[in-house]
């Protein structure tokens, strides 16, 4: 059974020069979540940001739920910063961890939710031995390395896999989407199971971010 529906903006989309007013701004817009997407220029082909801004952030006043993607490797040096930081939810990709189990433990440990990130062809058969462990599931729907890229249709299919294993299962765990979210494809990526919608140029590219969310979350809800 899914839950009730999320929207993360990403804020690699966001204007860092007031990066705290942006994260304002679409916080009072209707979003739900803060997506941070960080990056290491060694797992992924760029480089973005670290706790330190997670903390910043904290520190400006954002209570909102902070949304921690690694495409980091290796991950759990960096963990324990970010849980310390301020994060919520911490994900990482099963690529960047010797040990999958261990780096969830430590995760948990830290405070926070935890989460498994499947790229475009990983696949979902990492969950078979973790799910007791999973707060969240997130599909990539483009390869992770850049804002912006177009959503690559194949994710459909495995985000309606994991719902299946997520209801077979009966537990709490959320399946989020990441990459070419927006209003024009959030009704199709809902009705295939989707619950957490992360979102950046889609949003943080429009001058009206209260009317794109309110018409993302429309779709969604309408789906």
């Amino acid at each position: 059974m899914k839950q009730p529906s999320v929207i993360a903006p990403s804020i690699l989309s966001a204007n860092f020069a007031k990066l705290g007013e942006e994260v304002d701004n679409v916080l009072a817009a209707g979003a739900d979540w803060v997506h941070f997407d960080v990056m290491d220029n060694h797992y992924v082909p760029n480089l973005t940001i670290g706790p330190l801004v997670c903390e910043a952030l904290r520190k400006h006043g954002v209570t909102a739920p902070i949304d921690v993607h690694l495409m980091v490797k290796p991950v759990d040096r960096i963990v324990p910063d970010f849980a310390k930081a301020g994060a919520s939810l911490i994900s990482f990709h099963p690529e960047a961890s010797d040990h999958i189990d261990r780096t969830l433990g430590l995760i948990r440990d830290s405070g926070c939710k935890a989460g498994l990130v499947f790229n475009p062809a990983t696949p979902l058969s990492h969950l078979d031995y973790v799910l007791d462990k999973l707060d969240l599931i997130l599909i990539m729907s483009v390869n992770p390395g850049f804002g912006g890229q177009s959503f690559i249709p194949a994710a459909l299919e495995k985000l309606r896999r994991a719902r299946e294993i997520i209801d077979r299962s009966g537990r709490a765990i959320r399946l989020e989407v990441d990459g070419g979210v927006k209003v024009e494809n959030a009704a199709e990526v809902a009705k295939a199971g989707a619950d957490t919608f992360v979102s950046g140029s889609a949003i943080f590219g429009q001058k009206d971010y209260r009317t794109v969310v309110a018409a993302m979350r429309a779709a969604i809800d309408g789906a």
